[in-house]
């Protein structure tokens, strides 16, 4: 398939085509960062709680789902390189409506995991300016983003470079000084910890098998974002060559970054006392002897946050410019800037985020529980999606044409299936917990409201529009 400089469904803006900016170490270092988010820095205390040191195992098991589910998309990337990817996929193989939900249901998922991650930056900002009121840095995070992403997509590239590689050497930094405390003593006057800490406070599963099942939607909500890889094929170098890259390491990068972090941290520390003195994160560096601990992982949170709300704002105006192009939005959001920059649709995005801060505002206390349960809501509707569009792409192509595919799913069809049944538990396992319960009441709500517009404004993608981009 050509990738040139041309729109990604061939249908002419008025500033010129998005353009393909973003090289392979802002993929590769996007994918990671997407998924290192303010959930392992924030979140794993609370999902600690509820697993003890089992978590390790909840994270290993939610991301071996993520890595077909990511499979499954790389499949279809790879094969047609689109803006809208998995909304496009869906209407593509699922049908409008599935297009229509999809693009519409992912567009509101990162708007309200950006007012979390915007929440999370005001809060940490907070513990070095305690007097000025939480919601000027909200606003600040959320211009100084919304700027980067209105210059141009390579800026955007750039920020997330950066931002990335701060959360990765910070993590990689602490994992092997948790080795050093572990294995030689360091800042235990040469007392080598050991690992006891993982079964010696009521056993390596002390909350049981339920406890592990409570933290899954904990630990999903930690892997949204991974599928944001899909987004960026429209606006790769080489999409055919960069997103098998990136996908192909995300599983390795977990293992790394999640499973080894939280097996440094929860040998060191008993996992009943984390989360009651602080962050883990903190603790492990101050007892490393450097005293500004508290102030480097502080800096660290808010580059996390900015950095998953920055990717935020992209996958927003992306998801709004193909639907757009789709005729399943209104025709001004498939315009570009001279940059090739999707602005209206960017500035929809952001005005959307002001009313979430100002929500903040309003009701600071339960945002973040609310926000998370919300986002895994929509995560889990996006990942089955993909996983269905897939199913359906592989079972209408030929077999020569199953041959020729660059990039394919492993044990096909049965790992989709397999994947698909861990995602209808979760859902069950939200509907179980009382505090989770909420996203089953707003997300489906949501649901239906955008299938009675849809039938009621008649939003169904024109035919020529439709057919433009279907790849039998």
């Amino acid at each position: 398939m050509p990738v040139g400089n041309h729109p990604a469904h061939g249908h002419a803006t008025d500033g010129g085509p998005l353009k393909r900016e973003l090289g392979e170490r802002h993929i590769r270092l996007m994918a990671l960062g997407a998924c290192i988010g303010v959930g392992l820095f924030l979140g794993s205390a609370k999902a600690i709680e509820m697993a003890g040191p089992a978590i390790m195992l909840s994270y290993i098991i939610g991301g071996l789902a993520i890595l077909v589910i990511m499979r499954a998309l790389g499949e279809m990337a790879v094969h047609n390189p689109v803006a809208g990817s998995f909304s496009r996929y869906a209407q593509d193989y699922l049908g409008p409506l599935a297009g229509f939900l999809t693009g519409w249901n992912y567009w509101f998922l990162w708007l309200v995991t950006c007012v979390a991650e915007i929440t999370a930056v005001a809060i940490y900002m907070g513990i070095w300016f305690p007097d000025v009121p939480r919601w000027i840095w909200a606003l600040a995070a959320l211009g100084s983003m919304g700027a980067v992403n209105l210059v141009a997509v390579k800026a955007f590239g750039e920020f997330e470079f950066w931002f990335a590689l701060i959360k990765i050497v910070t993590i990689i930094a602490m994992v092997l000084g948790g080795i050093g405390i572990i294995a030689f003593g360091l800042g235990n006057d040469g007392v080598a910890v050991g690992i006891s800490n993982l079964w010696s406070n009521g056993g390596f599963m002390p909350n049981g098998v339920t406890g592990v099942l409570m933290s899954l939607q904990m630990v999903m909500f930690a892997y949204l974002g991974v599928e944001m890889i899909g987004l960026t094929a429209g606006e790769a170098r080489n999409p055919q060559k960069t997103i098998p890259h990136a996908i192909g390491s995300v599983f390795w990068r977990i293992l790394l970054f999640y499973v080894g972090a939280l097996f440094v941290i929860l040998s060191i520390y008993p996992w009943n006392e984390i989360g009651s003195q602080g962050s883990p994160f903190v603790m492990t560096f101050e007892r490393l002897g450097i005293k500004t601990a508290a102030g480097i992982i502080n800096f660290v949170v808010i580059t996390a946050a900015l950095s998953s709300c920055n990717g935020g704002i992209f996958s927003t105006g992306r998801m709004l410019y193909s639907l757009a192009q789709n005729g399943q939005a209104p025709a001004a959001f498939a315009r570009t800037s001279k940059n090739g920059v999707p602005r209206n649709a960017l500035l929809l995005s952001i005005g959307a985020l002001l009313l979430g801060v100002l929500a903040n505002y309003l009701v600071p206390e339960k945002v973040f529980v609310w926000v998370t349960s919300i986002a895994t809501f929509g995560a889990i509707w996006t990942w089955v999606m993909i996983l269905l569009a897939q199913l359906k792409f592989r079972a209408g192509l030929g077999s020569a044409e199953r041959n020729a595919l660059q990039y394919r799913m492993w044990l096909w069809p049965l790992s989709s299936y397999l994947a698909l049944a861990f995602l209808v538990l979760v859902v069950g396992l939200m509907a179980y917990f009382e505090d989770t319960r909420v996203a089953l009441y707003i997300g489906p709500a949501f649901l239906v409201l955008l299938t009675v517009l849809y039938y009621a404004l008649r939003l169904a993608p024109k035919e020529a529009q439709g057919a433009a981009g279907t790849v039998s």
